[in-house]
């Protein structure tokens, strides 16, 4: 075996992915673990979360769970709890986003030929890597589980005459089928490959599926439909394996021979629960609140469906020049949402997955190298585009500033390079030094574009800075400060400005048209917050920290109509704050930068436990992909990250009584919150490694030496960290 291959295989090995070759036979599904018990993957599959339900694995590529007909918005992911039929069980999904794709490979079991059923949510039972449903219209009971690279189904009939159909038609939301194929191996495998385009312009699945009894007789519909007849044993259950790869069939099989060569169902589901709980594991969460362990180890577990694998077990994967890359050396990733997910997802994933960081940091440079620009919102090897600004170049400098293993000349130059191109507005930015709206190709969007911009550009200096190229760093630092050109000193708001500085009339901070004004999903009350990057600047522009707390404590109480065409993303509302939206979630922190830090406690516990439930709509707003929980995660434990690179993490109101970070295997990262409680939500004070601490913030390179950071809490405001010097 060579390294490279070795290489992959060790991530399957890691998890306890790999299950050992035995007979078929039925296997009791084992008990959860110790963490898993406490995650309940319903929540956010009601109201608006459209969060992915089903099987899957850490980061895995497949993701193995019920798919529906879409009926609309909310069943972006293939599922929403509002509805009680399904058209089979798909192999990929994705969580939490606001537009609808993959669903690839359908597999629906049936005795009659029906191609859909009714069932009931009170027959689904719902466990990481895990998922069971009774079919109503047949009574087949439909079991599932999943490796990182396999779907693994179990079939039990209430005959011995069974049917199992493949269907490559089937897409979630916006994916069409464009070709695919389907054969007969062998009288008990079959193998074939979808092609579709959708969110992802192009993308191809190989696969192969091997059944624990032989095919009777197989009847083709085309290219598109494969119904499959088998007469059962005695115990009338099938047992199905389905094993994906972006490269080829022949990769599918090898990913199936590494991860999945037996039929042991049970032990399968034991080795995904025991991955995931070696994940969740990575934060021990204490607090006698059973709920808020419920919700956090929830909120956990979606900051961890992606971003997932897209690399077969050989190393071998589908890049973003469409062509394949052989044994790459390096565990490649996709499903990149990053302009949410910069926010808190991914410096979450610094401090509790950085045996990931060096590999994302390579995927991020492979994709800069294939498509000339570090991704923007990348999907299976596609870049979308989707969203404003440059999220990749966050992303990128967080992991440069936060000392991960890269080449990091050749890391800068992938973040300048990206902010220097002539797209997406990118051109007149070069030549304004803003977005002017009437000079644009796109006149929409411009402030939140300008804003996104302006966070990058002060990424790309602080990069610059590291490896001291003045020049640069002073050009892109410039550029950062272009964030002021949007603000209106008499209303105190961003607003839409013209190439001769004139801002746009008429002007009403409420109102929002959904991708046609001057901000994307939101409206000036949340965006003249988004400056993440220079907070002190921005108080300056307010004309000191007295006006720019009226302002802020304006923020979340002020009601106003924002009007028809407004963004259905606009939800958890607190006043005008909008916690179901992404560009707001740094706000309830900024009372620490203007000396008040006591004013964000009854924020962030409000909206921990008001706008976050146990519920099956238990989210305010779409997941993301992990950032929602991502938010939750960090602010249950007390900290948040607002810069958007370099790892200075912000105190708020933990809401636990000790959460253990494993920072490495021998090192974790203790915080503790003394005479905590609902009321108690204030720190008096702090310290750090037994002494005396009295700054709002720490640095992430202080946490990752692992220590004790200890919180006392009160029901009063204290005034800790109000001293100059102690604010970040």
């Amino acid at each position: 075996m060579n390294l490279n291959k070795l290489f992959c295989l060790s991530l399957a090995l890691s998890l306890g992915l790999t299950v050992s070759a035995a007979q078929p036979k039925k296997n009791k599904v084992q008990a959860i673990g110790k963490l898993t018990q406490f995650v309940d993957p319903t929540i956010g599959t009601g109201g608006h979360g459209h969060v992915f339900l089903g099987a899957n694995v850490p980061f895995g590529f497949v993701q193995l769970g019920p798919s529906q007909v879409v009926k609309g918005w909310d069943w972006c992911s293939g599922y929403h709890d509002s509805d009680n039929s399904l058209l089979g069980f798909s192999h990929t999904h994705l969580s939490g986003t606001g537009i609808g794709d993959l669903g690839d490979i359908l597999v629906f079991p049936t005795i009659n030929n029906e191609s859909s059923s009714k069932f009931s949510h009170s027959t689904e039972v719902t466990k990481p890597g895990y998922y069971a449903v009774k079919l109503e219209n047949s009574g087949i009971k439909a079991e599932l589980t999943a490796t990182a690279r396999v779907g693994f189904h179990r079939y039990t009939y209430p005959t011995k005459d069974a049917k199992l159909m493949f269907n490559l038609n089937y897409g979630i939301g916006w994916d069409h089928y464009v070709a695919g194929k389907i054969k007969q191996e062998k009288d008990n495998v079959i193998s074939g490959y979808r092609v579709s385009t959708g969110w992802a312009k192009h993308q191809v699945v190989y696969f192969i599926a091997t059944f624990s009894a032989p095919i009777k007789h197989m009847e083709c519909k085309g290219d598109t439909l494969n119904t499959l007849s088998f007469d059962l044993p005695a115990n009338r259950e099938l047992l199905v394996k389905v094993a994906l790869s972006p490269v080829s069939v022949e990769n599918a099989k090898q990913n199936m021979q590494a991860e999945l060569s037996g039929w042991n169902f049970g032990a399968t589901v034991a080795a995904a629960d025991k991955a995931w709980n070696e994940q969740l594991g990575r934060v021990i969460f204490k607090t006698k609140n059973t709920t808020d362990k419920k919700i956090f180890y929830t909120a956990l577990y979606h900051t961890m469906i992606a971003p997932s694998l897209f690399c077969d077990v050989n190393g071998d994967y589908y890049g973003a020049d469409g062509k394949i890359h052989r044994k790459g050396g390096f565990k490649n990733y996709t499903t990149f949402s990053l302009w949410d997910t910069y926010r808190a997802a991914q410096p979450l994933m610094t401090l509790i997955h950085r045996d990931m960081l060096p590999d994302m940091a390579q995927t991020f440079l492979h994709i800069f190298a294939q498509q000339g620009k570090l991704p923007v919102w990348h999907l299976v090897g596609n870049e979308t585009d989707c969203m404003v600004g440059n999220p990749g170049i966050c992303v990128l400098a967080d992991l440069f500033l936060k000392g991960v293993q890269m080449d990091k000349n050749q890391a800068f130059e992938a973040m300048k390079k990206s902010a220097m191109l002539d797209e997406r507005g990118m051109k007149e930015l070069k030549e304004y030094g803003y977005l002017p709206y009437n000079v644009t190709a796109d006149s929409a969007e411009t402030v939140a574009r300008g804003l996104e911009y302006a966070i990058a550009d002060w990424c790309v200096a602080q990069s610059a800075k590291e490896l001291n190229k003045q020049d640069d760093y002073q050009y892109f630092l410039k550029r950062s400060k272009g964030y002021t050109k949007y603000f209106d000193k008499q209303t105190g708001f961003v607003r839409g400005v013209d190439n001769n500085g004139k801002f746009r009339e008429p002007f009403n901070p409420f109102h929002s048209a959904h991708r046609a004004d001057d901000y994307t999903e939101g409206n000036a009350w949340q965006y003249t917050w988004l400056v993440p990057q220079d907070v002190h600047g921005l108080i300056r522009e307010f004309g000191g920290e007295k006006p720019f707390l009226t302002k802020l404590d304006s923020l979340f109480i002020v009601k106003g109509d924002m009007g028809k065409e407004a963004s259905p993303d606009i939800s958890g509302l607190i006043g005008q704050y909008a916690h179901g939206n992404e560009p707001s979630h740094h706000i309830l922190y900024l009372y620490a930068y203007a000396g008040t830090p006591w004013k964000s406690a009854p924020l962030i516990r409000q909206t921990l436990t008001t706008l976050y439930s146990a519920n099956k709509d238990g989210l305010s707003g779409n997941e993301d992909v992990g950032q929602m929980s991502g938010w939750y995660v960090l602010s249950a434990m007390g900290i948040y990250q607002v810069e958007p690179a370099g790892g200075k993490y912000i105190f708020g109101s933990p809401l636990m009584d000790e959460a253990t970070i494993k920072i490495d295997k021998n090192k974790t990262f203790r915080i503790i919150a003394h005479n905590n409680s609902r009321k108690n939500m204030y720190i008096q004070n702090v310290t750090f490694n037994g002494k005396p601490y009295t700054k709002s913030y720490i640095y992430y390179k202080d946490m990752v030496k692992g220590g004790t950071l200890e919180f006392t809490m009160g029901d009063k405001p204290s005034s800790f960290g109000t001293a100059p010097n102690d604010r970040p």
